[in-house]
């Protein structure tokens, strides 16, 4: 049979077919490579495409920048799909964006020259070096980055083409001094007022609410009271900490590993020093020059505590002839440090510099370094061996809680027995309210994700802590809804009677402020002379309604305006004009407003291109 095929291989008919099986593989190859790609583009702007890689790569540099800019904070936000979601949204606009721009640009037939880029690129302060364009910098810089010299080049011909229309645009925008000293001389008004706070908490305990008030208010504002989406867990849970009591250690694994180890328990050898200081003050030379003729003194015999004693302008040391302390290595200047370890017993340095002043060190005495006893150190040598014995047997472990939860991931109870723990579980909660002790952006991402809580599977292996993981799998999953009337009829309750308390404060606040208005001046309303638009000593509710009332003329303007818990009657005396608006207020403000005034002006632009262009945003079938 073998023969006949091998025959059958070489004949005319035979290669004639492997020719065209050839050659349609050939094809195939050919065209995926010139043929259009079926990929749906994330979106499509006047026919031009945003493909998937392109959103993708500016997605994660969006992300990468909100990381380093907001920290753990952003580790806890990223837990939550929407948010990411809501992110990518956003950069997808912003690309949109760009490539109506580019196409403005390339309809009004704006250009950059080669010999602009070559500008922009020569006095780019990153590429130079002492003010100068360093090439061998803007190489490095481009290699670091991950560009070819070409690639950058055409970037920023793109980047310097958008900057020709959007600066021309915003660099039209101006505002006037007369606008920004208008403001200020706002911003910086006072008022004086007067207001009576009526507090709706007495008007509580009369207060009624019927059964069929509290239905009706349910089935009128069924948004209010939807459940979000909620999950229990099953986990398995490694933590070295847990096994290093369940890992004795024996005297006998001490000792050895205190003999094998013996040089770490060696203690430092100790150095009894002794300086003549001079201090530099204003003349380093003079001072340089009295310590190395103090130097040669002694060298000639002299004694160095009495010269300690006569010329060390460290006044505490002088008078014990010079002498300080036990040092050990490393606790010294650096260099004063290796002056004295370099010494012999009774020796004298050579004029040593450092920070203080010039030194001439001398060694008094050595304490040579000893062994620490085994019995002051086994405690020690227990709870590291211990330790080294449950982070071995959690990475043992671990590996086995991978595996066997990979393998069998439709439960948990596999990996249990694996590993030799039992199987943890959680109450219901939702993203806001995750146990604290499971309570990591990783672990929720992965509980409300479409492998655990819809696909019923055990999770990846997640890291709580170093040597502390865990593997989750969903136990129960309730879809976000509607919560029941019983569940909520008692917040209902409270809501409707401190409603119908807040009406009966209104109703009273309105009498008051008729009274006001009738010259009533007896009410005991609060006077406030000057109150400011931040001040912290009266209701910010009061501040605004005062700041929103018009300019009182003969009589004074009379309002009321609700609380948190009632109303307030609020009497407006007197505008004050602004004191002191200053030159740098009034500049600080027109810069502000300019950058306002821009930023509308550039989100009108984008506005009104994609009001006349065709946006599409494909969606994958």
């Amino acid at each position: 049979m073998l023969e006949k095929i091998r025959d059958g291989s070489q004949g005319v008919i035979a290669k004639g077919i492997l020719v065209l099986v050839i050659l349609s593989f050939a094809f195939a190859g050919v065209s995926s490579y010139l043929g259009s790609t079926t990929d749906v583009p994330a979106a499509e702007v006047n026919g031009d495409i945003i493909t998937k890689a392109e959103l993708e790569q500016a997605y994660q540099s969006e992300r990468s920048r909100m990381e380093q800019q907001l920290g753990e904070m952003f580790a806890a936000l990223s837990a939550d799909e929407k948010y990411l979601q809501s992110i990518k949204q956003s950069v997808l606009e912003r690309l949109v964006a760009d490539k109506l721009i580019d196409q403005a640009a390339k309809a009004m037939g704006l250009r950059v020259s080669d010999e602009q880029i070559i500008a922009a690129v020569k006095t780019e302060p990153a590429f130079q070096t002492d003010g100068k364009f360093d090439n061998d910098r803007y190489q490095a810089i481009l290699r670091q980055l991950g560009y070819q010299p070409q690639a950058f080049r055409d970037m920023m011909r793109v980047d310097m083409t958008r900057r020709q229309l959007t600066a021309a645009l915003v660099g039209t925008e101006f505002v006037l001094a007369g606008e920004a000293k208008q403001l200020a001389e706002l911003q910086g008004q006072t008022r004086d007022v007067r207001y009576l706070a009526v507090d709706s908490a007495p008007f509580l305990a009369t207060a009624v609410v019927t059964d069929e008030q509290v239905k009706n208010y349910y089935d009128a504002n069924q948004g209010q009271f939807m459940s979000p989406e909620m999950v229990s867990l099953e986990y398995v849970e490694l933590n070295a900490a847990d096994f290093a009591k369940n890992n004795p250690v024996s005297d006998e694994e001490a000792q050895a590993y205190y003999e094998e180890h013996k040089a770490q328990y060696v203690s430092n050898e100790k150095r009894l020093a002794a300086h003549i200081l001079v201090m530099p003050g204003s003349d380093e030379a003079a001072a340089k020059a009295k310590a190395e003729d103090l130097a040669k003194q002694l060298d000639s015999g002299a004694d160095f505590a009495d010269l300690a004693k006569a010329n060390s302008d460290d006044t505490l040391s002088a008078e014990q002839g010079g002498k300080l302390d036990w040092f050990e290595p490393g606790v010294m200047d650096p260099a004063f440090d290796a002056a004295l370890f370099a010494l012999n017993k009774g020796q004298h340095s050579a004029v040593v510099k450092t920070d203080f002043g010039f030194h001439i060190i001398k060694l008094l005495d050595v304490q040579p370094g000893v062994t620490v006893p085994f019995a002051d150190v086994k405690a020690k040598i227990v709870a590291q061996l211990q330790d080294k014995k449950a982070v071995d047997q959690f990475y043992s472990l671990q590996s086995k809680l991978a595996d066997t939860s990979y393998e069998v991931p439709d439960t948990l109870s596999e990996t249990a027995k694996a590993v030799g723990v039992d199987i943890k579980t959680t109450p219901l909660f939702s993203r806001d309210n995750v146990p604290a002790a499971l309570n990591k952006p990783d672990l929720v991402k992965a509980a409300f994700s479409e492998t655990v809580m819809l696909k019923g599977l055990n999770s990846e292996v997640i890291e709580l802590e170093p040597n502390h993981v865990v593997v989750v799998r969903v136990k129960e999953h309730h879809d976000a809804g509607t919560l029941a009337l019983a569940e909520v009829k008692a917040n209902i309750t409270e809501r409707l009677k401190q409603d119908q308390a807040n009406e009966a404060a209104r109703a009273k606040a309105q009498e008051l402020m008729a009274q006001v208005k009738a010259g009533a001046t007896d009410l005991g309303l609060v006077a406030k002379a000057k109150l400011g638009r931040g001040a912290q000593d009266v209701d910010a509710a009061i501040v605004g309604k005062a700041f929103q009332m018009p300019t009182p003329s003969t009589s004074p303007v009379v309002d009321t305006v609700g609380l948190a818990n009632g109303y307030a009657v609020v009497a407006l005396d007197k505008v004050n004009a602004a004191e002191g608006v200053s030159d740098e207020l009034v500049n600080a403000l027109k810069q502000r407003l300019n950058a306002q005034y821009s930023e509308a002006d550039y989100r009108g632009l984008i506005d009104s291109l994609k009001a006349n262009a065709k946006v599409l945003y494909p969606v994958e079938e």
